[in-house]
């Protein structure tokens, strides 16, 4: 008799136990983890992280050497390893790509694009980029003879941040992380965006990536998709539209939706 008890009180805590575990996790508030683009570094996220963390987010940022798809999708792993679950995993421009490979971590539960790649399985960036007409940040890259690309500075005032003041964006030029050419050819094995739910912000006005690139990627994920008037730095230049569309993606995980 006294076994048969204890029997269902150790039941009935492990169902008590199990269905609070659970609550929690639904309730659990995301991580956000910030992927920079190249052209770039972390930086490129400044305006947008206080607006995160003043709603109370912890927000980790990754630093991409942009040397190839293995070692950013190396270094956003690495991030991803020190990020309690769940993650909203968010990418801009070239970190499209690398969402797309490394948010295949358990971790990962939403992916938010932000005027960037989605690659197919077994599709690389390049194979994007030449699908479409050529956006005038083409004609600007510059190759410093040692099998990297950069945007010159007329290049960054002119196509890469139109839309911002021309001393932050002569600022950008200067801290710009040069992206390895052979990148371009780097291939996704498996798109991560399958299995998880996705937004995507378009930058209408974008001279590096062709907005109907960005459209098509988010029609072809079934994204919620966002339109801004903005260039590509729409992280700069809109920086509260761009943080409230990641929010809407962490108040989803968290709702457990």
């Amino acid at each position: 008799m006294k076994k048969h008890l204890l029997s269902r009180a150790l039941a009935f805590a492990a169902l008590t136990i199990g269905s609070v575990t659970g609550a929690h996790a639904e309730g659990t508030t995301p991580t956000i983890v910030l992927v920079h683009g190249a052209w770039a570094d972390g930086s490129s996220w400044n305006k947008v992280i206080p607006l995160l963390q003043a709603k109370g987010y912890k927000v980790l940022a990754v630093q991409n050497p942009l040397t190839s798809l293995a070692a950013d999708v190396a270094a956003t792993r690495q991030v991803l390893e020190s990020a309690t679950a769940p993650v909203v995993l968010v990418g801009h421009s070239w970190a499209g790509t690398v969402i797309t490979e490394a948010g295949n971590d358990p971790k990962v539960a939403a992916l938010v694009y932000v005027a960037a790649f989605a690659n197919k399985d077994g599709q690389a960036a390049g194979e994007l980029v030449n699908a479409y007409p050529k956006t005038p940040a083409l004609g600007t890259i510059r190759d410093d003879g040692h099998g990297f690309l950069y945007q010159t500075e007329q290049g960054v005032i002119e196509n890469f941040a139109p839309d911002l003041p021309r001393a932050e964006a002569r600022t950008m030029a200067v801290t710009q992380g040069a992206l390895a050419a052979s990148t371009f050819g780097d291939k996704v094995t498996h798109a991560a965006w399958k299995n998880h739910p996705t937004w995507y912000i378009v930058s209408a006005n974008d001279r590096v990536i062709n907005p109907q690139l960005e459209r098509d990627a988010a029609k072809q994920m079934n994204a919620k998709t966002t339109v801004l008037e903005s260039s590509h730095v729409s992280l700069l230049s809109h920086p509260r539209d761009v943080a409230k569309v990641i929010e809407e993606a962490a108040e989803s995980v968290a709702a457990g939706k």
